[in-house]
């Protein structure tokens, strides 16, 4: 029954996200033209309300489902490696037109050719699975 839920919710958030023009591929390639605030606005309030959220989840002591209390990320010591990781993903994104959520949106919407950005994050995941013990962690 909580999968069930779970697709349900899923089919929801598709729908709102192709509603809400999130999963345009004119909308993405508008903010990285610095064309529109569109995007920019729906990231800002996303960033908003998950701060808020969390400092309430974490005032009311709520913990993970394995009851281990809520930890939030530590800055690392190299950030160049995470700058020049977001920077790898903000050029897939702005080639495809698509982030991870979104392909599989785009996919329930009948826009087939996302298989191609799909099979590519797919081999994008198996070859980090498996460089991964050779890479600085």
């Amino acid at each position: 029954m909580r999968n069930l839920w779970l697709i349900l919710i899923g089919i929801v958030f598709g729908i709102t996200l192709t509603k809400a023009e999130i999963v345009s591929w004119y909308r993405i390639q508008e903010m990285f033209r610095f064309q529109s605030f569109h995007m920019y606005g729906v990231i800002g309030s996303a960033v908003v309300l998950g701060a808020i959220f969390l400092q309430l989840a974490k005032a009311m002591k709520l913990t993970t489902p394995d009851g281990a209390p809520l930890a939030t990320v530590q800055y690392p010591k190299r950030i160049w490696q995470y700058l020049l990781g977001g920077t790898i993903f903000g050029l897939g994104w702005a080639l495809t037109g698509a982030c991870p959520g979104p392909m599989y949106i785009l996919l329930g919407n009948g826009f087939t050719v996302i298989l191609v950005v799909i099979a590519g994050a797919f081999l994008g995941t198996l070859a980090y699975g498996y460089l991964r013990p050779h890479l600085p962690h």
